[in-house]
């Protein structure tokens, strides 16, 4: 490992990153006697960054190929019970809230349920306690919590799959051509 660490490869890496890296004018920190906050932003770049996770929740094509990397990665549930608690939180008739909550906790949330999610114990009973008079709201500490877990864990994965690549690839060259099309005119 400490090979690696420091070698010809790793070393060539860290450079390439420290070129992107604005850096102060030496008279600047002399003067100032301290580095400022804006002396240590990156430099701006031409390529684009890859969506948030939310551009990924909200876009149609990059959620189905995100639902479908789930898929290969036996996590669907997680997307699922993301948009299943989205649909309860707009459900305005207590009849329907109630049965909707019920139908996500069997499904997602109940212990062993068909497709369990990964929350703590103590979230499962707060959910539990709330369904005896289900709100809009008594899914939403584990929808959050299921939302940092894709963000930190999968999304990611995804943006580095070739699930995504491919995805992006397309959108490129579709805004190639539009903007080829447009300049020969």
């Amino acid at each position: 490992m400490p090979k690696l660490l420091f070698s010809k490869i790793r070393f060539n890496e860290i450079r390439d990153l420290m070129q992107n890296v604005k850096r102060p004018r030496r008279i600047d920190i002399v003067l100032n006697g301290r580095r400022q906050k804006k002396d240590i932003q990156p430099r701006t770049t031409d390529h684009k960054l890859h969506p948030t996770m939310e551009t990924l929740l909200h876009d149609k094509k990059y959620l189905a190929a995100f639902r479908s990397f789930l898929q290969s990665e036996f996590s669907e549930e997680n997307i699922d019970f993301w948009l299943a608690c989205e649909d309860f939180r707009w459900t305005t008739s207590q009849d329907d809230l109630r049965w909707k909550a019920e139908g996500i906790y069997q499904e997602f949330i109940q212990p062993s349920a068909c497709r369990e999610i990964n929350v703590d114990h103590h979230i499962r009973e707060r959910i539990k306690k709330s369904l005896e008079k289900p709100s809009n709201s008594c899914f939403d500490e584990a929808q959050k919590h299921v939302y940092l877990l894709m963000e930190r864990d999968s999304c990611p994965r995804f943006l580095q799959s070739d699930a995504y690549l491919s995805l992006k690839h397309k959108s490129e060259s579709v805004v190639h051509l539009a903007k080829k099309k447009l300049y020969q005119k």
